[in-house]
């Protein structure tokens, strides 16, 4: 466990300035949204000097890119994925994309270190067109899991993308928090699905609760604010102010409760690092037996037995 001055592992969960997406999605505020070329350069000074940061550490790091919008279709962040993926001190890179971009840049990585976190958006793509890339993604050895947000004129979609995915990629639902929740019914069936899906449908008491946040995990944007995680507005410092350890130390959840995956997997309490491993910050449970229903279903329940919230 990391503590201020002997940090020996630290994920880092970086979002950049960039805030446009290809995609237009009603549920997402960044829809369709486009940047300016001095936007983009803004973001890639930004993204160099975050890298920089990265090359220079002393100890062992795993960078999580969860941008505003969709920042894979981008040149540099594919080129940031193979860089990290290849320093010896980068255990994990990982990023939330689309699919919609690109991936014979993977061939150039580490792609033992390599994770997507990937999201299948019925409406903005063809089924065939997404499970392509996935296929693709097979043949190239990448890690990944896919996701939908669980909106109910998505089940059709979901139900279709979970019969045609290989067995051992791993579909998780968003639990759709607006709009008065699921029925049990509902609940169970996409839990046959997703075996973790109750899990994301909690609402997490943590006020006062251990959470790793501001100790091994951090949260940092473009211009090097560090924060415990994105959803404590708070800022512990700067990133580029000076060694990142006189940042961390043990704190307890400032928030009532918390209900996002990239939180709530920090609460060591719900022992998530039990169900997904290196996986982590990809979202991919660990081990071939999350293909086998009986095994999956075992170890949803080291969540589920971790929390007592409920929706």
């Amino acid at each position: 466990m990391a503590v201020s001055g002997s940090v020996r592992h630290l994920n880092v969960l970086y979002r950049g300035p960039l805030s446009s997406c290809n995609y237009a999605c009603p549920y997402c505020p960044f829809a369709k949204r486009t940047e300016s070329a001095e936007e983009h350069a803004h973001d890639e000074r930004a993204l160099t000097r975050f890298l920089a940061w990265v090359d220079a550490q002393a100890f062992d790091v795993s960078v999580l890119f969860t941008p505003w919008g969709e920042a894979l279709v981008r040149a540099r962040y594919q080129r940031a994925l193979v860089h990290l993926s290849h320093l010896p001190h980068v255990r994990q890179v990982a990023i939330q994309t689309n699919l919609s971009g690109r991936l014979d840049w993977a061939r150039d990585a580490d792609r033992a270190k390599v994770g997507l976190w990937a999201t299948y958006h019925p409406g903005e793509v063809d089924e065939a067109r997404f499970l392509a890339r996935c296929a693709e993604l097979d043949a190239l050895g990448v890690r990944y899991s896919v996701g939908v947000v669980g909106k109910r004129s998505h089940f059709p979609a979901i139900e279709a993308l979970r019969a045609a995915l290989p067995a051992h990629v791993y579909l998780w639902v968003n639990a759709f928090k607006t709009g008065g929740g699921y029925t049990p019914e509902e609940v169970a069936w996409l839990s046959g699905i997703d075996p973790l899906f109750e899990v994301n449908t909690r609402r997490y008491p943590t006020r006062g609760a251990a959470c790793t946040a501001g100790e091994s995990a951090i949260s940092v944007e473009g211009d090097g604010t560090v924060r415990r995680c994105h959803f404590v507005s708070r800022p512990l410092g700067n990133l580029y102010d000076g060694p990142v350890e006189a940042l961390l130390k043990p704190r307890p959840c400032s928030r009532a409760s918390c209900e996002c995956h990239i939180g709530y997997v920090h609460v060591p309490h719900l022992n998530a690092a039990g169900v997904y491993g290196d996986g982590l910050l990809a979202r991919i449970p660990e081990g071939p037996e999350w293909a086998a229903p009986e095994a999956y279903l075992a170890r949803a329940q080291l969540l589920l037995r971790g929390g007592g919230g409920r929706p």
